[in-house]
């Protein structure tokens, strides 16, 4: 051979590996880069079972302005494209593809917070969901029963049946997925305080234990009363006494309710009427938290039968008729000395 075809060999071989060289640098700058965004953030969501060639095209679609042949061999040459997680991510002006990568190597998914309050009732519960614009609405147009028995709960009440707590949810989650944790924590903490409950209590069922722990709910908001509470409804059921409690009539109301309880209203017969009927009403009227469960399952030892407001926010718990109409004198009517 010839000395300038060898030279001819090696001049070619370091062109090559020149530009092997360049073209690495050049993809290294631009995995570096932040990405050409149609629009800020971008949102891209990545269900389970995508091809990574699928993953790159879907960030395109999505709003991501580069060629989706570069995002697939970024994926794929960096070797972890079978890591991958599916969820749902949000991709700002400062995500590199590089960025991109690890942030769905690690799952790190654009998460929304949602608060569902304890004492809301099942109907506000929903309001709240529907009106959370990161969830996918499934369930807006099942009907209750619909919805229940989509959760596995046909011919289940809905109120009381979800767990009030702030849930962390990715942007494009199903509400259904985020009602069946909800419903999934209250069978949970409903069956924990039902094998940790005292014994002797006038409840034959966790159901009824989610009854009572709603009405104590709504009938205070200080946790230190809860106990108290508890114990006059606990003592009422013994004796088979009404449990005339305001709250159950309010809700029995529904949208009739305007906001003023009045005399007539507590004669008016329903069934969550406990100033007409005696025992327990047939639903929870709203969504208790672990605090008020814990209530009705602990109450305290007393003789109380009777509560009323202070004003303050606390109440002032009577064992008979006569100490009652006192404490409603000196709490709700201004009165001192005894009721006439």
């Amino acid at each position: 051979m010839k000395p300038s075809f060898w030279r001819s060999v090696w001049r070619w071989l370091v062109m090559a590996l020149l530009a092997l060289v360049l073209a690495w640098v050049g993809a290294v700058w631009w995995a570096l880069q932040p990405l050409s965004l149609r629009q800020t953030p971008v949102d891209l969501s990545i269900e389970p079972g995508q091809s990574v060639k699928a993953i790159s095209q879907l960030a395109v679609q999505a709003g991501v302005d580069e060629p989706p042949w570069a995002l697939y061999y970024l994926f794929k040459l960096s070797g972890q494209s079978r890591l991958i997680r599916a969820g749902s991510y949000e991709l700002d002006a400062n995500t590199t593809p590089w960025s991109l990568l690890q942030k769905l190597v690690r799952g790190e998914e654009s998460l929304r917070a949602i608060t569902l309050v304890e004492g809301w009732t099942w109907r506000q519960f929903r309001a709240a969901l529907n009106k959370a614009d990161f969830l996918k609405h499934d369930a807006q147009a099942l009907s209750d029963e619909e919805l229940m028995s989509h959760l596995g709960k046909a011919g289940v009440a809905p109120e009381g049946r979800f767990f009030p707590d702030t849930y962390m949810v990715g942007k494009g989650t199903s509400d259904l997925h985020l009602l069946q944790r909800a419903a999934a924590a209250m069978d949970r903490q409903l069956s924990q305080a039902w094998s940790h409950r005292d014994m002797g209590l006038p409840l034959t069922s966790p159901e009824q234990a989610l009854v009572l722990a709603s009405i104590i709910e709504k009938e205070t908001g200080r946790v230190s009363d809860r106990a108290m509470i508890a114990s006059v409804f606990t003592n009422r059921l013994r004796i088979d006494m009404p449990l005339q409690t305001d709250p159950t009539v309010i809700y029995g109301m529904f949208e009739r309710f305007d906001g003023n309880l009045r005399r007539v209203d507590l004669q008016t017969d329903h069934p969550w009427n406990t100033y007409t009927r005696k025992g327990l009403p047939p639903t929870p009227i709203a969504m208790p938290g672990k605090d008020a469960l814990h209530a009705a399952l602990h109450p305290a030892t007393s003789q109380a039968l009777y509560f009323v407001a202070r004003g303050d926010g606390s109440s002032q718990f009577s064992e008979n008729l006569t100490q009652h109409n006192n404490a409603v004198n000196r709490y709700q009517r201004g009165l001192s000395g005894e009721a006439q």
